[in-house]
């Protein structure tokens, strides 16, 4: 790949609003955007976004460039700088030799055998909240995102903290809702005030943060008290420890690191496993597929043995094609440190670099009839496995990869494996779904589902 090039001609702009750029336009309808850029076959395309020269990329291997091969050049964008008031300084939002330094201490805690150790806490807690969905009117839906929320909650609580959260997930679980939505609606407000001022917005992000931090102060300042080596996730980053200085994190680094794991645990995970659910409710002959290897690998224990949801390939096959059409990080920004060249463009350094997973999933080239759900594209030895490595980013890439990767693909797998061994679904007359694309990549309105038994 050509990279080191001199430019030899501008970067072909995307045709806007006079001093407004695309700004409306994106605003209101992103993906309907992005989808007219990919139909125009461009390498990168130059847009005017909030008053910012964006550069979107729509190629795998420009991808990797600035994820990967180039990443230091590359630096958080603007953007994170909203996410970064409710997430604080954690692995999401830090930069630089700060950030470095977070990632050495946090990767141990999610090493596969490290990970292996919580999955009987996510088979619990699943089982748990299986004997809560036994609706009383079979032919009602139910709100399955919710529902997601509500376990991905029980899951993310048991496996940072612990046993230490029972009798208060309710409280927690509404703030960082709270959060959740004023930072959505910060990131797509035109007009922020500064933090300091009294709006009824700042008020209820305020108090919401409050909460938040008093619970995990407390379960911190706790874990210090008792100085007892615990093997949830809270207890391996309490005992990490800097290889080179023998540092350990401060308590206002362990609640970001927490906030951001808790939020990026939760939301996500709920809201890829709500859009499972909807694909599934369109492809029955998908759904019986799933729950034959369920009951065939798992049979009827209540809670089988972890190890067991290893075998259960084509599962995960379900897991990845839906992380496919339904990216949660569905664009990624990074801003340039210095001039950076793809091929004959220049993207200027202080501009921002956008990859967007949503697009390089449904570009038709790598991925034929991009639209349709079909989770053989990721059979061993499949489709996927010819394709360059960053045709698929579901997980953004480089050293940037999100650390919670394989903590969220088990979590899924768990979920979906022993949902459809227990209840069969199917949509409710005349729901219409379409993305709606906030910080995470949600549905436009709660997905619902009619269970009923296999």
């Amino acid at each position: 790949m050509e990279t080191t090039a001199a430019p030899t001609r501008p970067v072909p702009l995307h045709p806007g609003l006079p001093f407004l750029g695309n700004t409306i336009a994106f605003v209101r309808d992103p993906l309907s955007i992005l989808h007219t850029l990919q139909r125009k076959q461009e390498r990168i395309v130059h847009l005017r976004i909030g008053g910012r020269h964006q550069y979107l990329v729509f190629q795998p291997e420009d991808s990797k460039h600035i994820l990967q091969e180039n990443n230091r050049n590359y630096g958080r964008s603007p953007a994170f700088e909203v996410l970064k008031i409710f997430l604080g300084n954690g692995l999401l939002t830090s930069d630089g030799d700060f950030w470095r330094r977070q990632r050495r201490l946090a990767q141990p805690a999610f090493h596969r055998q490290k990970l292996a150790a919580l999955a009987d806490a996510m088979v619990a807690e699943t089982a748990d909240w299986l004997d809560t969905l036994n609706p009383s009117d079979i032919r009602q839906p139910i709100n399955v995102s919710q529902a997601f929320m509500d376990v991905t909650m029980r899951i993310v609580c048991k496996t940072l903290f612990g046993s230490d959260t029972n009798g208060k997930l309710d409280g927690l679980s509404h703030a960082l809702d709270s959060l959740n939505y004023l930072a959505n609606s910060r990131m797509l407000s035109p007009i922020r005030f500064p933090m300091s001022w009294p709006t009824p917005h700042n008020q209820r992000s305020k108090r919401a943060q409050r909460q938040v931090d008093e619970f995990i102060y407390g379960l911190i300042d706790q874990r210090r008290q008792q100085h007892e080596d615990k093997d949830d996730l809270l207890g391996m980053l309490l005992s990490a420890e800097d290889e080179e200085t023998g540092e350990r994190m401060s308590d206002q680094q362990l609640r970001d690191e927490c906030v951001t794991l808790f939020s990026a645990g939760h939301e996500t995970t709920a809201v890829s496993m709500a859009w499972t659910t909807y694909l599934l409710t369109q492809n029955p002959d998908i759904l019986a597929r799933l729950q034959v290897e369920s009951e065939t690998i798992l049979g009827d224990a209540r809670t089988p043995p972890a190890d067991a949801f290893r075998r259960l390939t084509y599962t995960m096959q379900v897991v990845q094609e839906s992380l496919r059409l339904y990216p949660p990080a569905w664009i990624m920004s990074r801003r340039a440190r210095e001039d950076d060249h793809i091929g004959p463009y220049t993207i200027p350094a202080g501009d921002t670099a956008l990859v967007c997973p949503y697009l390089l999933h449904r570009d038709p080239v790598n991925w034929p009839d991009p639209e349709r759900f079909d989770p053989d594209r990721f059979a061993p030895g499949g489709p996927k496995d010819q394709l360059h490595s960053y045709a698929y980013l579901p997980f953004g890439g480089g050293p940037r990869l999100c650390i919670g990767n394989q903590f969220a693909l088990m979590e899924m797998q768990i979920l979906l494996a022993l949902f459809v061994r227990k209840f069969s679904v199917s949509g409710p007359p005349n729901q219409r779904i379409v993305p709606k694309p906030l910080i995470t990549l949600r549905p436009n309105q709660p997905i619902k589902a009619i269970l009923s038994k296999p």
